[in-house]
Parts: structure tokens; sequence; C-alpha cells
């Protein structure tokens, strides 16, 4: 496997779990799927549909997001928002992440 290709590999892996704090965070806002993969795409964070949606019906199931249909349009949409217990474990989790970067930043802080 080529370095290039080995790079973008372990990259996807090391975005895997931030795609879970990205969405917690952004849906504290209602949006519906295709609009936050968008709004997640804008921002630097890749995903695709294949990957976000069953990752929105799994945090929904586990109570950490919440659903509604909207109707309103001639194109029904499903809504979602950061649940009570999904903006604790979201804070919980941006906890872990500035700690994680903190330790990575010494890690691989280059040294003179």
């Amino acid at each position: 496997m080529e370095p290039d290709e080995l790079v973008r590999s372990q990259a996807q892996e090391l975005r895997r779990g931030t795609v879970v704090v990205a969405c917690l965070t952004l849906l504290k806002q209602p949006q519906y799927g295709y609009a936050l993969l968008e709004t997640l795409n804008d921002a630097g964070v890749p995903v695709d549909g294949n990957t976000l949606y069953p990752l929105l019906r799994r945090l929904e199931k586990q109570g950490l997001l919440a659903s509604e249909w909207n109707t309103d349009e001639s194109r029904p949409r499903k809504f979602y928002k950061t649940s009570p217990e999904g903006l604790t474990v979201c804070a919980g989790l941006v906890r872990e992440w500035q700690a994680l970067v903190t330790s990575m930043s010494e890690l691989t802080k280059e040294t003179p």
C-alpha cells in the first residue's frame, strides 16, 4: 500500500469518533440530515450519507438525539436535535477531546 493511501486510511480512522462529537455539537440546533451532511463537509469533517444516516439512527436509539418530522413543506424532512442526555454526553466528549488534543500536541511537539 502506498504511503498516501495509508495516510488516507488512517485519517479516516482518526475522524470516525470526531463525527459523533461534531453531530452532537451541531445538532444543538435542529437540522435535517442532508443539511447536517453539508455543514460537516463544509467544516472539513468529511462524511458521506451512508455513514451519517446510520450514525444518526444509532445516536437516536441511544437517547442522545431526538427527531421530529417536519411536513410543512412539500417534501417531509426528519429533523434531529441533541437531547438533554446528549448535551451531557457531548460536554463530556468535548472535555475528553480537548484533553486528547493537549496530550497529542505535547507528544508530537518538535524538539529543537
